[in-house]
This record gives structure tokens, sequence and C-alpha cells, in this order.
């Protein structure tokens, strides 16, 4: 799960929740490569998603677990595709027991596979390891190929498995070729037109300067500060915009 940092309130106040759309794709979940938008990604999926995609509560703003208080709140906004905003619905959110990408270094705490499911990541602390199956249940990350949701909700795990296999045949393609340096702006673009930054993360691990360019390429990546100069993950998310239980990894 890709972290991000969203910044200060781009506005005192929103008259309306789904105002802050635009400002939150444009600072976490849209990808750039040379002055061109490719690509809105869930943040919570990290799928490419050009419909759909919307202004998540990260506390529910109705049900039994209601937070209406932070409705219009920018602290309380991620963007999320239908398939994770309506599975998260309105459980109730204990911000202490599960990571947020923008609070937590949450790269260091979940795995996508290439069986096409999501598992917390290897070396986890106990405590760690289950705020991570906190947050893959809450978003059901790991639902069924043939389970009861319909449409675009559900596809993810096919689609991360045909995402893995794009980046795998993408990565012996980058191995066999003589102008590395061509090539990489293609698989940068690979990567922002399909998704799924953990998984190119994961296949180019080696490749520092591809990972550079990942990283630099989807909105709120790299202002996160979980990354260093080289592409790997720093053990702790900031937490610059000083968000509630934020830096918990």
């Amino acid at each position: 799960m890709r972290p991000v940092k969203k910044g200060a309130t781009p506005v005192a106040a929103f008259n309306r929740y789904e105002d802050a759309f635009d400002y939150l794709l444009d600072r976490v979940g849209i990808g750039e490569w040379n002055g061109i938008k490719i690509g809105q990604y869930c943040s919570y999926c990290e799928r490419c998603i050009q419909t759909n995609l919307a202004v998540e509560h990260i506390e529910p703003k109705s049900g039994d677990f209601a937070k209406p208080e932070l409705q219009k709140e920018w602290s309380n906004f991620l963007l999320a595709c239908v398939n994770c905003n309506s599975t998260k619905g309105a459980k109730e959110v204990d911000l202490r027991s599960i990571f947020l990408p923008d609070r937590d270094n949450t790269f260091r705490a979940i795995q996508y596979k290439q069986d096409g499911t999501i598992e917390p990541k290897d070396g986890l602390n106990e405590h760690d390891k289950q705020l991570a199956i906190n947050t893959i249940n809450l978003l059901g990350l790991n639902n069924s190929i043939n389970s009861d949701l319909s449409g675009v909700a559900k596809d993810r795990r096919v689609q991360r498995l045909n995402v893995w296999m794009i980046a795998l045949n993408a990565y012996e393609d980058f191995q066999n070729c003589v102008d590395k340096q061509a090539l990489q702006r293609t698989i940068v673009r690979e990567m922002l037109s399909n998704g799924f930054f953990s998984i190119w993360m994961k296949v180019f691990e080696e490749e520092i300067n591809i990972k550079k360019l990942f990283i630099e390429s989807v909105k709120g990546t790299k202002d996160s500060g979980c990354f260093d100069e080289f592409g790997a993950s720093v053990s702790q998310h900031p937490n610059g915009d000083n968000l509630e239980s934020g830096g918990k990894i």
C-alpha cells in the first residue's frame, strides 16, 4: 500500500466533502510523467481507476459509528475505489488498530503476493502484523475472486494477477535490453497506466533508478518521506501532517 502525504488542508472549510476530490487527486492520487497525467489511484488497493474514484471518509460519516463532525474535514479524507469504499462502508474505525497510507508507512506493512493475495509484510512483529491484518480485513483486500460483489468490485485479485505478469514481462525486457534508459521511461508509463505501485516496486526491487522514477511519478509518494534516495523504504512514516495516530510504522 503506497504511503502518501496530503499536506495541509487547501481551503479553510469545504462546503461539500465532494469538493475535496480534485485536491486529493492532485496531491496523492494521480500519476504524472513528463507533464502528462496518467492514471488515478485508489489510496487503499492501488488500482488505477478512471471512473468511480471518490472521496472516502476514513472515519464514517453515517451509521452507528459515524463521526459527523469529520464529514468535511480534510484530515478524514482519502481516495477510494467503489470496492474499498463500499467494503469499508460504515464500519467502526479505530485509528490505533489499522495502518493508513496518509500517516503510516503502509509500504512496510503490507505486501502484494504473486498469487494475487495481500498479506502482512514479512518480518513484522506480532503487534504490527495484527494491525496489517486489521487493515486488510477492513478493506476486504483479499475478497475471493468469486465473491458476490458485483462489477469492478469483483476483480481486484484478477487485476493484481494481470499486473504481476505485465510487470514481470517488463522486467524481463529490461534485463535483455541494451538501451535501458529509453526502456525505463516506457516502464514508468506502464506502471502509471496499470496501477499497483507496490507490485512494480517489488518486481523492480533491484533497480534503484526505476524505483526512484516510480516514487517520483505518483503524487504524494516522494513527499511522504517514506523512501530514501535509493528508493528503499525507511522504517517509519514521519507523519509530517501531524495526523492522529500517525507514525505507527
